[in-house]
């Protein structure tokens, strides 16, 4: 049996004779499964050839690269540490007795070749991404609903705080922000006068009915008096939760542009932030466009899925896509159709936009109006378009063959490796789709 380390082992040699890019190169191909040509050449140099009694098994560490040296190799049997005790003894000894056995390298060589090839290995994964960063739409939905807990409890603080010195401003205006701005604006109600009608007014959206009467509320308040070193923590506390609420809408603004960019037509299908959410709790964008329909549909309703089937109970129809507006309009007993329905389509358009060179919404739009179909024939009963219909009556499917599942056949191992990940119902319509655009070129 010939053993050969093909990770970490193989690739320090090539750091130490041919550089630090050459075996950087050889580990992101191994990663990927693709047995590169300097692999193949140093294959066919150093194997023997294989006959009929003659076999060979080739020892290796990455099953991976498994699948790839046999279609290079038709010849040669492939074994991995998994599968077989002797190789993995094998490649622990070449681990251990490297510097023995590579008569060239001096004493270190192996431990520093492989500090290096993993920093820079490491770097190349951090900043690698298939098509464009969706780690700041996961920081920004995260800093989002931090934000949205923080303003919640502050405000609350906020109104119990000032409604000592002026408890009727609660009953006139219960919005939490504006309360605190009022608060701010306000400070010692005795100041309050008829001068302060139009000031007072362009905070409460320019009513001048609540501004009057917060004034005649603040003549007869039986709040407390307060003194000055009071009244300054108090206007500070509600100064702080009014910049967080602005805050908050500039990181709201920022996260529809973002999305715009890195997920248009999930955007544009379901919403930027439930898009968001689903990402974040994904991962990636890379990560969701492998789920299929059906995991997509319960993500995040993991505890009462794992509960139900603990308990032999209904399992959940819905997770995070519960809060798209297409569940809430769907009657109580279609609710579960609609999401499954929504969870295919939010699949396809989360694929498209992984794979698509150029962000567009058209997609996005057009399966959002194959969901709106699906609801009034829920509600009315008029039969919605056919998948195949609608990529001859919508132009903008029309291209999906071309830009999204022809690429993922015919372009690289990257890109192959996700087709078994595409759902029975999208494969099957592939051919149509064909059909459908030759149709509309004619």
């Amino acid at each position: 049996m010939s053993v050969l380390g093909t990770r970490l082992e193989k690739n320090n040699i090539n750091l130490c004779r041919r550089g630090a890019a050459q075996a950087l190169e050889n580990v992101n191909d191994i990663s990927e499964g693709i047995a590169s040509e300097y692999l193949v050449s140093l294959l066919e140099v150093n194997l023997p050839k294989a006959g009929k009694k003659n076999k060979i098994t080739l020892g290796v560490s990455e099953k991976n690269i498994a699948g790839s040296i046999k279609a290079a190799f038709p010849g040669i049997e492939c074994e991995t540490g998994d599968t077989s005790g002797i190789v993995a003894d094998m490649l622990r000894g070449v681990r251990q007795h490297a510097p023995k056995l590579l008569k060239q390298l001096q004493e270190g060589d192996v431990e520093r070749a492989q500090l290096g090839l993993g920093h820079a290995y490491s770097r190349a994964r951090v900043k690698f991404s298939v098509q464009k960063n969706d780690n700041h739409i996961i920081q920004a939905i995260a800093t989002l609903d931090h934000l949205d807990k923080a303003i919640n409890t502050f405000s609350m603080r906020v109104r119990e705080w000032y409604s000592w010195h002026f408890p009727e401003l609660i009953r006139i205006v219960s919005e939490n922000q504006q309360y605190a701005r009022l608060a701010l604006f306000i400070g010692d109600k005795k100041r309050l006068s008829d001068a302060d009608l139009h000031s007072l007014a362009e905070q409460v959206n320019d009513d001048a009915g609540i501004a009057q009467s917060i004034i005649d509320a603040a003549r007869v308040s039986m709040g407390q008096d307060i003194s000055e070193a009071d009244m300054e923590n108090v206007t500070t506390f509600a100064a702080r939760v009014v910049s967080l609420s602005k805050y908050r809408k500039t990181l709201h603004a920022y996260l529809i542009s973002k999305m715009g960019i890195v997920a248009p037509n999930l955007a544009a299908l379901i919403g930027e932030i439930v898009g968001a959410r689903l990402i974040s709790h994904a991962g990636s964008l890379t990560s969701l466009c492998k789920y299929p329909a059906s995991t997509l549909q319960i993500l995040g309703a993991e505890k009462a899925l794992f509960r139900a089937l603990k308990t032999k109970g209904n399992t959940p129809k819905y997770g995070l896509i519960y809060h798209s507006s297409f569940i809430g309009r769907a009657g109580q007993k279609n609710k579960g159709r609609i999401s499954r329905f929504l969870a295919n389509k939010c699949s396809i358009a989360s694929r498209i936009d992984n794979f698509s060179e150029a962000p567009t919404t058209k997609f996005g739009d057009a399966l959002r109006m194959q969901v709106e179909e699906r609801l009034n024939f829920y509600a009315s009963g008029a039969p919605p378009t056919k998948n195949e219909l609608a990529m001859v009556s919508h132009p903008p499917f029309l291209p999906f063959p071309c830009s999204c599942g022809q690429s993922m056949l015919t372009t690289s191992h990257r890109r192959t490796q996700w087709i078994p990940s595409l759902p029975t119902s999208t494969l099957t319509t592939l051919p149509k789709i064909s059909t459908a655009m030759k149709t509309w070129q004619m």
